[in-house]
């Protein structure tokens, strides 16, 4: 399933959403511009996480479990992973306020990476890419608006279809998804025995949402007759 939008008319401007998309956007930007295969690859090495040299030295590498949040494997990791930020980012930042919002995706994003790592200690492939935090705004838009409408495409070659699915659904179908992966990858050491996705850092991310949005929110209330009618012009 892919998300177009939401029906949240989020009165706040998400600065700090916005910001996040282009810090996201610059940094790959910044690898697609590396000279060579080689640059890039010390490049995404020295930035990413890798558990085994995390574990190892953690003193000098654990700032890499925050810039590892800014990076992404390829096209379809970054455009993504920014559709789903771009869609249900600006709901929790209305809900969180800005500053609030900021140490939230920051510290989701940290922590989904640390929650990965722990569990693959002896990989040595990079961990990158913004999912655990996005995962963790999943799980408070989960919290704050569980009656909201997403329009969705369901592709189906040429059988495709775009509907409406609340919000509680196509989010509870996700993090299904990742739950049932993660169960799968528990007592691997690396994350080539996962197939290189992060699988737990997305459902921790999410767990860890759905947790701190209640804590987080500034008191604001959605209807669920606004959930449901109201659409993003």
């Amino acid at each position: 399933m892919i998300p177009l939008r939401d029906n949240i008319n989020a009165p706040i401007k998400p600065w700090v959403n916005w910001m996040f998309i282009l810090i996201n956007g610059y940094c790959f930007y910044l690898e697609l511009h590396l000279h060579n295969s080689v640059a890039l690859e010390k490049f995404i090495t020295h930035w990413s996480v890798v558990p085994s040299r995390l574990w190892a030295n953690p003193a000098h590498q654990w700032t890499t479990l925050l810039t590892a949040t800014f990076l992404h494997g390829g096209w379809m990791h970054i455009i993504g992973n920014m559709l789903f930020l771009n869609i249900f980012g600006k709901g929790v930042e209305d809900r969180m306020g800005h500053v609030r919002y900021f140490f939230f995706y920051l510290f989701i994003g940290c922590a989904a990476n640390a929650a990965q790592a722990y569990m693959s200690p002896a990989s040595k492939l990079p961990l990158l890419g913004a999912s655990g935090a996005i995962a963790g705004v999943l799980g408070a838009y989960f919290f704050y608006y569980p009656y909201a409408r997403i329009l969705t495409l369901i592709p189906f070659w040429i059988f495709s279809r775009i509907v409406e699915v609340p919000a509680f659904i196509f989010l509870g179908v996700w993090f299904l998804i990742q739950a049932l992966q993660s169960v799968g990858t528990l007592g691997m050491k690396t994350m080539q025995d996962t197939g290189g996705v992060a699988w737990l850092a997305h459902a921790s991310g999410f767990i860890a949402g759905l947790l701190l949005g209640p804590a987080l929110s500034l008191s604001k209330k959605t209807s669920k007759r606004t959930q449901r009618s109201t659409w993003n012009k």
